[in-house]
């Protein structure tokens, strides 16, 4: 009943073999390949994704990617790694109170963010705004399905790398997933879309209830833990602290301090205790509205604090300069262009040669050498895929990785 917390209140609801979405949800990549290109031996197939997002290097970048605070050097502020394992986590507890696949929730919850760009969404919005000169858009949920689809890859057993083939169900939760708007009451859509075909963030609700979980999971995991970051950083002024701790007076029997654990235990409880197939996932009017306010102060008084405001033109300066120092070497011979150059930039043009081999059809010859048999994505031949494959790049970095090329172009 509502009001109440009773365990497995989902559980007819869970994606298994006898859910009607279940073939659906299993087949694999842009082609709806059927489910069988191994058989459920050691692992299932929602374990099976979890695995392969584990072990790509799309993944393993998120450790030195920002989530609010840009390149920091204080190791105990949180990046965009940890904030994935932090909503896999929290997914976990849900999910496993409620009768839902806690291994679909895991992988979605880990490939969740493989969309985001260095220097968080500050720099979502920089390369967006570069790519809206060609009528392109970057958003970091549909970039998140893009790299799952086509970016990330993996060595087989015989080092020739592929693509990561993702069920449907852990693509759907990836580009569902659209932690930045306020919704109260989630339930899973029925029909089944093309993913490629989204053209908007939080343009169709996900097609699982365990996408659903990671949805609000994601909200869970960051309000707090974005203030705790403030305060450790000396960004938020005593008399802030005082304005949160009156919020959550608001709430009875809440502690009367905010910090990431009370924040997590509250939203989660309240969560399991409202939520029930007919009526939705949906936290109580009381826990919705303090949501919504933290959320709103964070913007406020964190995201928008005046020192962020100065990293952010540094990142402004870092992306547009990597852009259009590569987007300069588009022409004839360019390949040979950026290879005569590597002794010159190192670092930034020997990734990237190495990168347009494998993503383009330019050179067939070497791509097949490194054992590249992932799908091919850009024809160099046409600028616009050109400057795609630069986004791409660039998206694919770290905030050091891209300080540390920006330095290379810089210096003499």
């Amino acid at each position: 009943m509502k009001g109440q917390m009773t365990p497995d209140r989902f559980t007819d609801q869970q994606l298994n073999r006898s859910h009607p979405k279940w073939e659906q949800s299993l087949q694999r990549g842009e082609k709806f390949i059927p489910p069988n290109d191994k058989p459920d031996e050691t692992r299932s197939q929602f374990y099976r994704d979890y695995s392969r997002i584990l072990h790509c290097t799309s993944y393993r970048r998120l450790k030195h990617k920002t989530q609010v605070f840009f390149a920091t050097q204080n190791d105990h502020i949180c990046t965009r790694m940890e904030h994935v394992n932090h909503v896999a986590s929290i997914s976990y507890t849900i999910a496993k109170f409620m009768g839902l696949n806690t291994e679909l929730t895991q992988a979605i919850a880990l490939g969740h963010d493989l969309g985001h760009s260095p220097f968080g969404h500050e720099g979502e919005a920089l390369l967006s705004e570069i790519m809206k000169q060609w009528d392109g858009t970057f958003w970091h949920e549909k970039n998140g399905l893009y790299t799952a689809d086509k970016i990330a890859t993996l060595p087989n057993a015989s080092g020739i790398h592929k693509n990561l083939r993702l069920t449907y169900a852990v693509r759907d939760g990836i580009i569902s997933h659209c932690g930045e708007t306020d919704e109260n009451g989630l339930f899973p859509r029925e029909e089944v879309i093309d993913l490629e075909q989204i053209s908007r963030p939080n343009q169709y609700l996900p097609y699982t209830w365990e996408a659903c979980v990671v949805k609000l999971s994601d909200k869970i995991a960051y309000l707090g833990r974005d203030i705790e970051d403030a305060i450790e950083l000396n960004l938020l002024e005593p008399e802030r602290l005082d304005q949160l701790n009156k919020l959550m007076r608001k709430i009875p029997d809440a502690p009367g301090v905010v910090n990431n654990t009370a924040l997590i235990e509250l939203f989660i409880k309240d969560l399991c205790q409202n939520s029930s197939p007919e009526e939705g996932m949906h936290f109580s009017p009381r826990y919705f509205n303090l949501l919504v306010e933290v959320k709103e102060f964070n913007y406020r008084h964190i995201y928008y604090h005046p020192r962020l405001l100065y990293y952010k033109e540094y990142a402004r300066c870092i992306i547009h300069t990597i852009f259009d120092f590569l987007d300069g070497f588009y022409g004839k011979n360019m390949l040979e262009h950026i290879a005569s150059n590597t002794y010159k930039f190192p670092v930034l043009l020997r990734y990237f040669h190495e990168w347009l081999i494998k993503y383009s059809n330019v050179d067939r010859r070497k791509r097949d050498k490194a054992n590249f048999q992932n799908d091919i994505i850009y024809d160099l031949s046409d600028r616009v895929q050109y400057r795609r494959a630069i986004i791409d790049y660039i998206a694919g970095m770290t905030d050091n990785f891209a300080i540390r090329v920006y330095h290379e172009i810089i210096s003499f």
